[in-house]
């Protein structure tokens, strides 16, 4: 029976840990602890922690501020799994979360790195389901953050949620970075190693992401610069297809510039945009059975691909 760690690095965030913790109490699959790395918080979750102690088995950690990163390799050197899984602290995890997890390795006894995608809770506000829309749909991202089954291919590990063996990370010594992109940059290590990264379709986790546009737009921007800024130190992270939002961001430029200036031309230059907005807002719609959170969701697309556009094109033009 495997037996698996959950490492969970946490900042700030004593509200959000506690409603993580909640969920794996009622985990079906019983063989596993949580190992929470509290990283240099100024408000702790150490009381929350201990008020679970006799739901879960659980270790508690606090470090001086290292980022996320080093964290949770921090909590790999103390965990006792065979597995490590990470979740971040603003997730929440369904009662079949980590026997979905058992079952796929079970079936599938090679595999040794693989992610899971992220879906959003009925409890979630209509921007954090617009949001999650927007960072999910195949209509705005292609599938690649989780909507493909990918068995046979490489999958793109995302730190909310991913795990590995014991042996894959004594091969490839875990997290390289403190944060942001450090988990695309242990992908193509893991790769390189000779790993198979794959998605489990079935090991979804809730996943809150940002609470307003604003911050969800200056995170975004962040994820558009890191792309450029990966590539130059682990080459062939940038890939064609993360061109996208930066063409985007050029085209939905052009279509308003034309809705001020060239009016009379405006509805010839922008239709491919019209006819991909109305698909936005239906598919939404049908999704969250909601025409308002279908326009939200068109927002937090707009919004998604545009500040992620504008971080990749100032990376690549401006900071060289």
């Amino acid at each position: 029976m495997k037996h698996y760690s959950i490492v969970i690095p946490v900042y700030n965030r004593p509200d959000e840990i506690k409603e993580l913790l909640a969920s794996l109490v009622f985990q079906t699959y019983k063989n596993f602890e949580v190992v929470v790395v509290e990283d240099g918080s100024k408000i702790d979750s150490k009381s929350i922690i201990d008020s679970f102690s006799e739901d879960l088995t659980i270790q508690y950690f606090f470090t001086p501020n290292q980022g996320q990163g080093f964290a949770r390799n921090y909590g790999f050197e103390r965990a006792k799994g065979d597995y490590f899984l990470v979740l971040d602290s603003d997730v929440i995890v369904p009662e079949n979360y980590l026997k979905n997890i058992d079952d796929f390795l079970t079936q599938n006894p090679t595999i040794e790195a693989f992610g899971g995608p992220d879906a959003a809770h009925e409890s979630f506000t209509d921007i954090q389901k617009a949001i999650n829309y927007a960072m999910t749909a195949t209509l705005v991202t292609g599938g690649i953050r989780g909507k493909k089954k990918r068995i046979g291919g490489s999958y793109q590990l995302r730190s909310y949620n991913l795990g590995v063996s014991r042996n894959v990370w004594q091969k490839t010594g875990g997290f390289a970075k403190r944060d942001m992109g450090e988990d695309i940059e242990w992908t193509l290590r893991i790769n390189k190693a000779g790993f198979q990264t794959v998605l489990i379709p079935e090991a979804f986790v809730y996943h809150k992401r940002r609470g307003t546009f604003a911050q969800f737009a200056k995170q975004i921007i962040s994820f558009g610069k890191t792309r450029i800024y990966l590539n130059k130190i682990q080459p062939g992270a940038l890939k064609l297809i993360h061109w996208f939002p930066a063409m985007f961001t050029l085209y939905f430029t052009v279509c308003l510039i034309s809705a001020i200036f060239l009016s009379k031309y405006s509805l010839i230059i922008c239709f491919p945009l019209i006819i991909c907005a109305i698909a936005v807002v239906i598919d939404a719609s049908v999704f969250y059975k909601s025409l308002k959170l279908g326009f939200l969701s068109l927002w937090a697309s707009i919004v998604q691909l545009t500040s992620y556009g504008r971080g990749f094109l100032k990376a690549f033009f401006l900071e060289k």
